[in-house]
């Protein structure tokens, strides 16, 4: 129902006491600002004056500075990070001052409180309070700013009683969060702190302890909600986290770049981020298996099969073996090696570790019959030929042979290109099965390795051979991080003329050891155990890869983000619990976010109609919050190559005309087998070019992207050109849903094979 006419003398006074309220609170937000700064520039010194210490003093003294130096240093990174749009909201309560709330808390120098911390109880009421249930919240304002400047104010009424009428007429609160939806993108993911709905709060807030599955649709800001309970956790618990850190893990490489701004943007630099291929230290793959191999490598028996593996390194011989020491005949037994083994299996070390107490109890018998060939009885002068035993060639053949120290790698390699080991070890897995894992060595590592390779780490320990590698390559990373410290630290200073160079102050820190944060170490570190674990597209992992993810985290806090119905392939999961498996215990609690706030509700139903004409309707279908007009088109061409570059330039200059020139991306997405040649003849397209990244380079930064639906899970864009939903389909129902479901705005289908099920028809 339309309202109430507007007169041009209330609309003069809406516009005065808009202006009114603008200025009012420009007055506040430099206030803020000059805290800001002021505190940033005595950090700053602090930092510096520390960095020209040096390793002076005594140990303590080494260690305080270096605590110090830490402290000063991530203080000021995050002072630096939370710069755009400090201040963003305001509440006025019944019976209280103003409350404004922020990035982060700050204080005057008398201690009185000038922003809450977001994350803060006090907070709280910004994004809960509701005109049901006000609480004592009167008004809730956006704060709208651009730098520094505040631009605009949106007012939400929620005790009309206590507020006057002129500033009631002001703006509706519901605008902030549409302005958000509806602005361009710029290729990274802002944090949406200043527009929280009340359901994506009350998941935010949610209780540290057990495994939080938070399922939802497109569009309904998952990840973003899953980046700010990262976010609030760290505040809410920093003792506990700041100890044990943060691990984030995302659906890809190109995801996390898009959201590597937005933790750091909500005052927090110490999260663990990475993706399953990269989350074992020193291994990267680069390289997708074929679905069904991949669904092999993930089953929950391959942990059986690794562990056969790794048992088969310990072989006890079939009869005794002579050993020359120094001309001297031994003899190996196989009930003195079977000993030997079951005391090495007793004392619960992985394989590589638990060696040594075999080699050792090993040695003691052959030790005890070198000195007895010798004629010397006394113990401690058998010791004395310990070195001896050890050394000689025979000796160490054999003792390798019955307990074989290898890595991860070496040895899941051997079994790939060994069809005999993978029979012997994985007897319950049918032929074709396990010829889907045969393969040459030196073939690149692929995702679905990762998990393995990591069950095998844990099941080997380390390695001592590649240990001292990579302590070698991390010494130099130390030495380079060292000069770039001290290039910092002379900068700072403005020393650069003077007699000390870079390279003689590296030398000083040098001896004071590593300065690494928590998430450095973490990061380094396999073996980790984290406070706390934030899955992003969760529907995705493989039992095997669950169980790399509860060894870093046996506490399970774990906050899983995803939709079922956006899984990957033609192996639909029926519920959370067939996804989680072994992670799926006792305590595991379920959100459900039901609002689409990116998708155009034509583009929704859609998308929506295609996946249940594929059998897969979503379980958990969500709403659009919006429509858009011509949020939909499709073109069918007999000429692919051409209709797209027509497609994308028309795409664009939509974009240049609603938001200006440059403004806004486009990400043309089709099948992996397509996606080459789409880029190619983008790239020879001499006006298109301009506006697609360089090769090699990341694609975000550009404003045209060329992707598959496997790198544009997570990512959302101005508009969407879809390139034969088809062949997308091919991959299974969820990837031509992701990929109908990016767009914040419009979506453009080219085709020339038909259209699957479930479009629209002419």
């Amino acid at each position: 129902m339309p309202g109430p006419a507007t007169t041009p003398e209330d609309g003069a006074s809406v516009a005065t006491a808009t202006q009114a309220a603008v200025a009012e609170e420009q007055a506040y937000v430099d206030k803020v600002y000059d805290r800001l700064d002021s505190l940033r520039a005595a950090y700053g010194a602090r930092l510096a004056e520390v960095r020209l210490e040096g390793p002076s003093g005594s140990p303590q003294n080494r260690s305080e500075r270096d605590a110090f130096a830490a402290h000063y240093a991530d203080t000021v990174a995050r002072l630096d990070q939370v710069e755009n749009r400090l201040v963003f909201g305001r509440l006025d309560s019944r019976g209280e001052e103003p409350r404004y709330v922020g990035r982060i808390g700050l204080s005057d120098a008398e201690h009185n409180q000038l922003l809450v911390d977001w994350r803060a109880p006090s907070a709280q009421p910004f994004y809960q309070a509701t005109a049901a249930h006000p609480g004592d919240v009167v008004r809730r304002r956006h704060l709208m700013t651009r730098a520094r400047t505040v631009v605009g104010v949106e007012d939400e009424l929620l005790d009309h009683e206590h507020l006057d009428e002129a500033v009631a007429s002001g703006l509706t609160g519901e605008g902030a969060l549409f302005a958000a939806m509806s602005a361009a993108r710029e290729g990274r993911m802002h944090d949406i702190v200043a527009t929280i709905q009340a359901e994506q709060d009350a998941v935010i807030r949610s209780a540290l302890d057990g495994v939080l599955v938070v399922q939802g649709g497109p569009g309904t800001g998952k990840t973003a909600v899953a980046l700010h309970r990262a976010a609030y956790l760290l505040y809410a618990h920093r003792e506990r986290l700041e100890r044990s850190g943060v691990l984030l893990v995302g659906p890809s490489r190109v995801f996390l770049r898009y959201i590597e701004q937005v933790l750091p943007s909500l005052g927090e630099t110490d999260v663990v981020a990475t993706t399953m291929a990269d989350l074992l230290p020193g291994t990267t793959a680069t390289v997708e298996d074929a679905e069904d191999v991949a669904a092999v490598k993930g089953r929950a028996a391959m942990a059986q099969v690794l562990a056969r593996a790794v048992r088969g390194l310990q072989r006890v011989p079939e009869r005794a073996q002579e050993l020359d020491v120094e001309g001297t005949t031994l003899h190996l037994q196989p009930e003195q090696v079977r000993a030997a083994m079951a005391k090495a299996r007793r004392s619960g070390q992985p394989h590589n570790q638990a060696r040594d107490t075999f080699v050792l109890a090993m040695l003691d018998h052959l030790v005890r019959e070198y000195a007895g060939e010798r004629g010397v009885e006394d113990a401690a002068e058998r010791a004395y030929f310990t070195e001896d035993v050890r050394t000689a060639r025979d000796v160490r053949v054999a003792l390798n042979l019955c307990w074989m120290p290898t890595t991860p790698h070496g040895l899941l390699e051997r079994l790939y290109a060994r069809p005999d080991l993978l029979a012997r070890y994985a007897p319950g897995m049918s032929a074709e099965d396990r010829a889907l894992l045969g393969r040459a060595k030196g073939s690149p590592w692929t995702v679905a390795d990762i998990p393995l390779l990591d069950e095998l780490a844990e099941l080997l320990g380390p390695h001592e051979q590649a240990q001292a590698r990579r302590a070698e390559a991390e010494a130099k990373i130390q030495a380079a991080e060292e000069l770039r410290f001290a290039q910092e630290a002379i900068a700072s200073q403005g020393l650069g003329m003077g007699m000390v160079t870079a390279e003689m102050l590296a030398e000083r820190f040098a001896a004071t050891g590593p300065r690494l944060t928590t998430a450095e170490r973490a990061a380094a570190d396999r073996t980790w155990t984290y406070g706390h674990i934030v899955v992003d597209e969760a529907q995705e992992l493989s039992p095997m890869a669950w169980r790399a993810l509860l060894r870093r985290c046996p506490s399970r806090s774990m906050t899983v983000v995803g939709d079922l119905a956006q899984r990957s392939g033609h192996r639909p999961a029926a519920s959370w619990e067939q996804v989680l498996g072994r992670a799926a215990g006792e305590h595991v609690r379920e959100a459900v976010l039901t609002i689409s706030y990116r998708t155009p509700a034509t583009v929704m139903d859609t998308a929506t109609a295609v996946l249940a004409a594929q059998g897969a309707a979503p379980a958990y279908p969500v709403r659009a919050a919006r429509d858009l007009p011509d949020a939909q088109a499709v073109t069918r061409t007999a000429d692919l190559r051409a209709a797209v570059l027509a497609v994308v330039r028309a795409e664009l200059e939509r974009l240049d005309a609603a938001d200006g020139v440059g403004a806004g991306r486009v990400a043309v997405l089709t099948g992996a087998a397509r996606r080459g040649e789409v880029r190619a003849a983008l790239a020879g397209d001499a006006e298109l070019r301009r506006d697609l990244a360089p090769a090699g380079a990341d694609p975000l930064d550009a404003r045209v992207a060329v992707l598959d639906t496997v790198e544009a899970k997570g990512l959302e864009f101005d508009t969407v050109v879809l390139v034969e939903p088809a062949e997308v389909l091919a991959g299974g129902p969820g990837d031509l849903y992701v990929a109908m479901t990016r767009p914040t705005r419009r979506l453009h289908v080219v085709h020339r094979d038909d259209l699957p099920a479930g479009f629209p028809t002419a």
